[in-house]
C-alpha cells in the first residue's frame, strides 16, 4: 500500500483540527509548514536524548519511571516495580533504530539485572511487561541465546497465575481481598510472551493459557458499549462472573483511555497470534470506540467520561499505547480501506505527540510530556512517564517500517 494517499489525508485532517473548538489543547500552532513532521528526524532526536540520558546514569538496578512536576530529571523504580522493563525498551528501540553499538550496550547493561523476575515466584502479572519489553526486544534485535532461556522461564513464571477453573491469569494477587479473584485488562499485554514461548520451544499449555485468558476476558471485560471494564472479578472456586470494576478509571462503567488501549492492542495480538476471528472483530469495535469518542485535537483525556472535561488531564501514554494497537491492527485487517483508516489514524497521534505541545525538548530527560498514571490515587498526573516513551518509540520504529516497505 501507498502511504502518499494516507498522509494527504491526514494532512487534511490536521488542518481540519486545527481550525476546531479551542477548547481543546492548542496544538493548530504545531503543525505547520515550518515545522512538519519528520519521522527521520524526530527518531534521531529521541535517539541522541536517549543515548545522552542512559550516559549519565550508574545504577543499572534502579530504572527510570516518571518525572515528578518541578524537576528535570528521572525518578527510579527497583527491578519488581512493574515498570522496570520499559527503559530497556527503550534503549532497544534507539538501538534498532540507530545501529549505535554505544546504545546497545546501554541496552544490556539495564537488561541484565531484569533476569531475576524470571526466576523468582510470580507475585503479578507484569511479567510481561518487565521481561518481555526488556528481554524481548533484546532477542529480537540480537538473537542471544541466554535471553531466549530468561523469557522462556519467565513465561513459565506467569503461567504459574492461571486459574484453569476462571481461565484467566490471577493479575494482583494483594488484591484478592478487594476486587477478590481479578483480571484485568493490562492482563491481555502480557499473553505475547506466553504466545512467543509457545513457538520458541515452550510447552503448548502456554498457549493454551494464553487463549483462554484473551476469551474470558473477550467475554467478560468488554461491555456492551466497546468500552471496556478496568478490573474483571470472578470466584475462583466456581469461575463465576462477579462483575466489572475500575481501578484507574474515573468509573466502573467510564472509559479509561489507557486501557480502552491495552484492549485494542492486546487483542489484535491475540488475533495474530491464534487467528480467531472473534479477537480481530473485537479489536476493530474497540479502536473505532476510540476514535469515534476522542477530543477533536487527537489526544485523549485520562478518562473520556470524567465530568471534569475540558479541564482534565490528559493521558500522552494512552495516545502511545493506542497508536501501536492501531498499527498492529492494520496489518491485519484485509480490507484496504480499513487499514488505511487505522494507519492514518495512528500517524495522526503519533504526530501529535511529535508536536512541541507533547514532546518535551529540552524540558526534561523523557520523551513525552503530560501522561496520567493513577488519578483517583492522585498520582503520577500530567507528568512524563516511562511507558509512554516505550509506546512512543514503538509507533514511530514501526511507522518507520511500513515507510520502507512502501517505497
Amino acid at each position: 500500500m501507498n502511504l502518499t494517499k494516507p498522509l494527504l489525508i491526514l494532512a487534511i485532517f490536521l488542518i481540519a483540527a486545527c481550525n476546531s473548538t479551542k477548547k481543546e489543547m492548542p496544538i493548530a500552532d504545531t503543525i505547520t509548514k515550518s515545522n512538519a513532521f519528520n519521522l527521520e528526524e524526530v527518531l534521531n532526536t529521541n535517539v541522541l536524548k536517549t543515548k545522552k540520558t542512559a550516559e549519565g546514569l550508574t545504577s543499572v538496578d534502579s530504572f527510570p519511571r516518571n518525572i515528578k512536576e518541578g524537576t528535570t530529571d528521572w525518578h527510579f523504580v527497583g527491578v519488581k516495580d512493574w515498570c522496570s522493563g520499559f527503559y530497556p525498551g527503550v534503549l532497544w528501540y534507539a538501538y534498532e533504530a540507530s545501529d549505535d553499538e554505544e546504545i546497545k550496550k546501554q541496552a544490556e547493561r539495564f537488561t541484565n539485572p531484569l533476569k531475576t523476575i524470571a526466576y523468582t515466584p510470580a507475585d503479578n502479572h507484569d511479567i510481561g511487561f518487565m521481561v518481555y519489553c526488556s528481554y524481548g526486544n533484546g532477542y529480537r534485535l540480537t538473537g542471544n541465546e541466554a535471553y531466549k532461556e530468561i523469557l522462556l522461564a519467565a513465561a513459565d513464571t506467569l503461567a504459574t497465575l492461571y486459574n484453569p477453573t476462571v481461565g484467566t491469569i490471577l493479575s494482583w494477587p494483594s488484591q484478592k481481598e478487594k476486587f477478590q479473584y481479578n483480571t484485568i485488562i493490562d492482563n491481555m499485554m502480557n499473553l505475547e510472551l506466553l504466545f512467543w514461548a509457545a513457538k520458541n520451544g515452550g510447552e503448548q499449555r502456554l498457549y493454551d493459557i494464553a487463549k483462554s485468558h484473551a476469551e474470558k476476558t473477550m467475554e467478560h471485560s468488554v461491555r456492551k458499549d466497546s468500552a471496556v471494564y478496568h478490573v474483571a472479578s470472578f470466584d475462583e472456586k466456581t469461575g463465576e462472573f462477579l462483575g466489572g470494576h475500575t481501578h484507574q478509571g474515573y468509573a466502573k462503567e467510564s472509559m479509561w483511555a489507557r486501557g480502552q488501549g491495552w484492549g485494542i492492542y492486546g487483542f489484535s495480538m491475540a488475533y495474530r497470534e491464534t487467528g480467531e476471528q472473534e479477537f480481530l472483530d473485537t479489536a476493530i469495535k474497540l479502536a473505532d470506540h476510540y476514535m469515534n469518542r476522542l477530543p477533536k485535537d487527537g489526544i485523549p483525556y485520562w478518562d473520556f467520561d470524567d465530568p471534569k472535561i475540558p479541564n482534565a488531564p490528559r493521558d500522552a501514554s494512552a495516545a502511545a499505547v493506542a497508536a501501536c494497537g492501531m498499527l498492529e491492527l492494520a496489518g491485519l485487517v484485509k480490507d484496504e480501506d480499513l487499514k488505511e483508516k487505522y494507519i492514518n489514524a495512528a500517524s495522526r497521534y503519533i504526530e501529535i505527540l511529535s508536536s512541541k505541545e507533547y514532546l518535551s525538548g529540552d524540558t526534561n530527560q523523557a520523551l513525552l510530556l503530560h501522561s496520567t498514571g493513577h488519578y483517583p490515587k492522585n498520582s503520577e498526573i500530567d507528568i512524563p512517564i516511562i511507558y509512554a516513551d516505550y509506546y512512543y518509540m514503538e509507533a514511530l520504529m514501526r511507522i518507520k517500517k511500513m515507510e520502507k516497505l512502501n517505497k
